[in-house]
């Protein structure tokens, strides 16, 4: 709206769009670890809830390490990214380190990796506790 604002004026900001498209990459990932926090996080839970006993644990063990493996990749590159822009700055915001904007990307890898480790309890439980269903 600051933007939009300011455009209508006639004094249009050079850095807003960066800036917004920059904080829409840090409200995806962060929004993603949170929702991950919380297990709320896209899943196909109908196959695991269909299974009982040994297959069920393995199902969610298997889904659970590939989530992690999956979001260790995504830090991983995200660091190398980090690395590659070390002493370039934004475009409109030139006392902005770009490998500050991008750093969103392993961070929230890890937080979304922490998240899953910390929710793998209560799925397991959920697991357990469902056992002596029909």
């Amino acid at each position: 709206m600051v933007g939009v604002g300011f455009r209508k004026a006639g004094a249009s900001l050079v850095w807003y769009d960066e800036v917004a498209s920059i904080l829409l990459a840090w409200l995806t990932y962060y929004g993603a670890a949170l929702a991950a926090l919380r297990r709320a996080h896209i899943g196909v839970p109908t196959l695991a809830q269909r299974l009982r006993g040994r297959a069920r644990l393995a199902v969610i063990l298997v889904a659970e390490s590939a989530v992690i493996a999956f979001f260790a990749a995504v830090a991983w590159a995200g660091w190398q990214v980090v690395r590659v822009l070390e002493g370039t700055s934004l475009v409109s915001l030139p006392s902005v380190p770009a490998a500050l904007a991008q750093s969103v990307i392993p961070i929230g890898a890890v937080l979304f990796i922490v998240a899953q480790l910390l929710g793998l309890r209560d799925a397991l439980a959920e697991g357990a506790g469902r056992e002596g269903e029909p």
